[in-house]
């Protein structure tokens, strides 16, 4: 990291770092260019591991593609302000950020339900709000068991 005084090293910062994004974007090799994607995410995290759940359509582009490399990228962002100085001229911007890597896994039918409340959870952060099970088995469930990532904040 280029300006190590914005880098966040503590575990459980960078977990509520990643509660307060609303978009996580997945990155997939997809031969001469990359292939990017925001989604919407619920998160699991303890001790050991912090696993990112995603859903989808049961086919399409990105589904071809995971099944073909189960490695990704995922970066989100959130806390955006706008930092202007007028009578400087100087403009910046203001955020939290969280960039990292992992292996997706896409989910059996036995564990669709669970992944699908974190993911409620984290835009319903009151209660658990109801979805439709009806839904389920036209819905691809897959995550992003992160192995490594890095913060940062300005």
């Amino acid at each position: 990291m280029r300006k190590a005084n914005r880098e966040v090293k503590d575990r459980n910062e960078i977990i509520e770092i990643m509660k307060r994004c609303d978009v996580c974007r997945l990155v997939f090799n997809n031969g001469d260019y990359p292939y990017i994607v925001p989604l919407n995410f619920g998160l699991d995290a303890d001790e050991e591991k912090i696993i990112i759940y995603f859903h989808s359509a049961l086919e399409g582009t990105k589904v071809n593609i995971m099944k073909r490399e189960m490695k990704a990228t995922f970066e989100m962002d959130c806390n955006h302000e706008l930092q202007y100085y007028e009578d400087r001229g100087y403009c910046t911007m203001a955020y939290e950020s969280v960039i990292g890597r992992g292996k997706i896994r896409i989910l059996s039918e036995d564990e669709k339900m669970e992944a699908l409340k974190k993911l409620m959870a984290q835009y319903h952060k009151d209660k658990e709000a109801y979805f439709n099970p009806a839904a389920i088995p036209r819905t691809l469930v897959y995550c992003l068991e992160v192995e490594e990532m890095t913060a940062k904040r300005k």
